[in-house]
């Protein structure tokens, strides 16, 4: 594996393109052959839709390239969100989890594509270990803050706990299985 000018990577580096690709590639099995309308159902008691998880991961690699690349976004103060016209940040985040139908399973197949780009783009070029201070919030701990590095094992870790939850959602719909 190597960067875009063909310069040999790392190999800490080619690890964690491979690591990511890796869990990229087995999660998108999952909606592999799907229709719009299959992508969009809700085969288990849960919320979750096949579209809404790759809508998901694509927010989300962008919102981790984003804090590798500029630090934390600003709180989000959720008691003031005026909800009759909430701000696109409130929007992105209350339906990552959601497919539109307005939107289409290749379209947000492309949307993580470019997502998983630029990703990778980050992990070709960037200081690794480069930190940024975590957002308040209660899953962090107070002051605590992340490398680059660090970033992309918890991308390789949401990606693949998210192709379990998928993987459950698929084989509820039609039965296909990613492995076994």
């Amino acid at each position: 594996m190597s960067s875009d000018d063909d310069t040999p990577l790392a190999p800490e580096r080619a690890d964690l393109l491979e690591a990511v690709a890796k869990h990229r590639a087995l999660f998108l099995v999952t909606v592999r052959g799907l229709t719009d309308d299959q992508a969009r159902a809700r085969p288990t008691v849960s919320e979750l839709c096949l579209g809404g998880l790759v809508r998901h991961l694509a927010h989300t690699e962008a919102q981790w390239v984003r804090f590798v690349e500029e630090g934390p976004a600003a709180p989000i103060d959720w008691e003031a969100v005026d909800w009759s016209d909430p701000p696109p940040e409130v929007v992105a985040q209350v339906q990552s989890f959601q497919m539109g139908e307005e939107q289409t399973l290749a379209g947000l197949v492309a949307d993580y594509e470019r997502a998983a780009e630029a990703t990778d783009a980050l992990v070709r070029t960037t200081d690794l270990d480069a930190r940024q201070p975590l957002p308040e919030a209660p899953w962090f701990e107070p002051g605590a803050s992340w490398s680059a590095r660090r970033v992309v094992t918890h991308l390789v870790a949401e990606i693949a706990q998210h192709a379990g939850h998928a993987d459950i959602l698929r084989e509820s719909i039609d039965g296909q299985k990613t492995m076994g």
